[in-house]
């Protein structure tokens, strides 16, 4: 079988759709490169941690699965993105309370996003203030999951 030369009229093959394809990876990979932003170290229970430059989305999606859950493995999987699989034990173990557990993830959360930006004390204050709110029955304001809830109504034509 010989090969018949290409007609030089004829159109190329097509690229494959991996040819294609933007290439997130490289794209995100560069991207990473370009901005180098601090990260914040944060110590808890003796041992220093240093917080990502951005929130995973691990981190994210377990948040809002906690809200709805009472699993303390959901727990786990939550913190292990920031903070390693075994720090809630190892926090537990050291002693650490309810309040101060949820002003870590506070703290954690805001320095994530912009280091610097909340102070130990500060989040403090404000679960205290989330706390005292929740106790009085003015709730914060609702959560993400129960912002999300839309309220079934008829849809308008306009006229009346």
């Amino acid at each position: 079988m010989t090969e018949q030369p290409l007609d030089p009229y004829e159109d190329e093959p097509e690229p494959s759709l991996d040819e294609q394809a933007a290439d997130f990876d490289a794209f995100f990979g560069e991207e990473v490169d370009k901005r180098k932003r601090p990260r914040q170290p944060l110590r808890v229970c003796g041992k220093t941690y240093i917080l990502p430059d951005s929130l995973p989305l691990m981190f994210t999606l377990q948040a809002e699965r906690v809200q709805q859950s009472s699993s303390v493995d959901d727990v786990r999987a939550m913190l292990r993105p920031l903070f390693g699989r075994d720090a809630l034990d190892e926090w537990a173990d050291a002693g650490m309370t309810d309040r101060q557990f949820r002003i870590v993830l506070m703290y954690a959360a805001a320095n994530v996003r912009k280091p610097g930006s909340l102070t130990m004390e500060a989040a403090a204050r404000m679960h205290d203030e989330q706390e005292a709110a929740q106790a009085e029955g003015k709730a914060a304001g609702p959560n993400r999951a129960a912002r999300r809830k839309k309220t079934k109504k008829r849809a308008s034509s306009g006229k009346r």
